[in-house]
């Protein structure tokens, strides 16, 4: 975006922010309105930054809804909404839709602390994403797998290991606890 500032003859002051070609057209008819000044030179674009590539990981994009209704509708969703759903802990929270990916979507990627925040959300227990990624670099690391490590910035994609599949397998039929 390119900014301009600019005082009017009647002293107003007045800022412009927009394309390069609007700001330019702007000044233009500013400059047409008083009768002494000449038209203002063009404006420079700015190079776009490049644009990240897209890598296979971001090609496996898993559907959000489809894990939002696999958790409500599998076999095991009376006891997931008992166990998880109705009680306070996070890292379970966290690690459900982590399991419902594992255990029952065809997909084979990972989710990011934003998409399993997004999905908590859905299923009317919200865990916001920072306190997502806090629970996945702590208490939930050593039943998570990442595909990267964690960078500021960079998204990591989670997967949930076999330690913490049984893991989310016993606090499902209520035996927490049970490594």
């Amino acid at each position: 975006m390119t900014k301009a500032h600019l005082t009017l003859p009647n002293g107003t002051q007045v800022s412009i922010e927009g394309t390069p070609e609007e700001v330019h057209r702007l000044l233009n008819l500013t400059a047409a309105a008083t009768s002494d000044a000449k038209p203002l030179p063009k404006v420079k674009k700015k190079r776009a930054r490049p644009v990240a590539k897209v890598t296979t990981a971001d090609a496996e994009r898993v559907d959000l809804t489809q894990i939002v209704n696999l958790t409500k509708n599998c076999d095991e969703a009376d006891a997931i909404e008992r166990n998880i759903l109705d009680r306070t802990s996070t890292v379970d929270r966290v690690l459900l839709p982590l399991y419902i990916l594992n255990k029952h979507a065809e997909a084979s990627g990972g989710l990011t602390s934003g998409e399993i925040s997004k999905i908590t959300t859905e299923l009317g227990v919200p865990v916001s994403q920072p306190n997502t990624s806090m629970s996945l670099s702590g208490p939930a690391s050593k039943y998570v797998m990442g595909d990267k490590v964690r960078r500021k910035g960079q998204p990591v994609r989670y997967r949930l290991s076999r330690r913490g599949e049984q893991y989310v397998a016993a606090v499902i039929r209520g035996k927490a606890g049970e490594d």
